[in-house]
């Protein structure tokens, strides 16, 4: 471990992706680098993992939690990433690796929920405290370029745990996953158009102010729909997938939340080709057909997707606001962590 990125300083440019950009780093050795002229000042947002002696706070939890497990580590631990939403390495142990994900107090919850889905097709905790956990790893690679029939692998899969949990929902909120039901989420959309109103057309305030204003009576058309609300993933897409052949694991639960399963529909759509929509949302509306014989999936659909991108921006607007300025240059794309 010769460098440890710790945060960005600085960027060229206010907004992602940033141009040239300069990082605060830790070197435990002499290494050749441009010297920085600004000045470093505290900030309260800023991230334990982002701060001097924090990782390495992180590893020194890590051995101690890993040797207490009968796992020993082998060879030095690896950065793999380290940003507003996470510090991620990578750690060998004898006979496998184990992954460090630390992140910030909005995603405390991933930890005591991937702990409640034990044994689902999920990462496996091995330990955690404070925003910090050990995981597993999960096998395979990154499924971004999934084919059709492996999609509906994935839609099955998210199902599957949505029917699990859809009537346990005080339980996910009582381990912290935030609440994405019309009560909360009215509010929380109407707060983020209220915030960002000046930076809006005069037609699209008026368009956003209006859907705004219409939210309750379109819950209740979804609500007459017949599906449940359960756990989301809030960040459902196949890049969020691991496959090995043998089967997937459905990773990165920071967005995690409660609400309507077809909240985690549309960011999917996105990132599939236009010619295999229509398959796929046969397919899905067709699981919940199976499950919920009265429901109507394909209406309730039709009716979430506007209140989905809205829940996004919320989500946003939630990382905005709790990650300190200069990291805000960063700060591009939900679909990027």
């Amino acid at each position: 471990m010769t460098v440890t990125v710790l945060r960005l300083l600085e960027a060229e440019r206010p907004e992602p992706h940033g141009g040239m950009v300069t990082y605060l780093a830790e070197a435990f050795e002499p290494v050749g680098a441009v010297a920085w002229r600004g000045e470093l000042h505290p900030h309260p947002l800023r991230q334990r993992y982002a701060r001097r002696g924090g990782p390495a706070s992180d590893l020194v939890w890590a051995k101690s939690a890993l040797l207490s497990l009968g796992m020993r580590p082998e060879g030095p631990p690896v950065q793999i990433r380290t940003w507003n939403l996470s510090s991620i390495w990578r750690i060998p142990t004898h006979g496998e690796t184990v992954w460090l994900k630390s992140v910030p107090p909005f995603f405390a919850h991933e930890a005591p929920l991937l702990s409640a889905l034990s044994g689902q097709r999920v990462p496996t905790v091995l330990s955690c405290e404070a925003g910090r956990m050990l995981l597993r790893e999960a096998p395979g690679e990154d499924m971004h370029d999934a084919s059709v029939s492996k999609c509906k692998e994935m839609v099955d899969l998210l199902i599957g745990l949505q029917a699990m949990w859809r009537d346990r929902v005080d339980q996910l909120l009582s381990l912290g996953l935030p609440d994405w039901r019309g009560p909360a989420l009215i509010p929380a959309i109407g707060e983020v158009v209220s915030r960002t109103a000046s930076q809006l057309s005069t037609e699209e305030r008026a368009a956003l102010t209006g859907f705004v204003e219409q939210l309750p009576a379109r819950l209740a058309e979804i609500a007459s729909c017949g599906l449940p609300d359960t756990l989301a993933h809030g960040d459902f897409h196949p890049g969020n997938l691991r496959g090995d052949g043998h089967g997937l694991t459905l990773i990165d639960w920071g967005d995690s939340g409660v609400g309507h399963p077809l909240l985690d529909q549309p960011a999917f759509f996105e990132r599939q080709p236009a010619s295999a929509i229509a398959e796929l949302k046969e397919f899905w509306s067709r699981r919940w057909l199976e499950l919920c014989p009265r429901s109507n999936p394909t209406k309730a659909a039709d009716l979430i997707a506007p209140i989905a991108a809205a829940r996004q921006a919320v989500i946003y607007r939630r990382f905005l606001d709790n990650i300190e300025p200069a990291e805000h240059p960063r700060r591009s794309s939900r679909a990027a962590r």
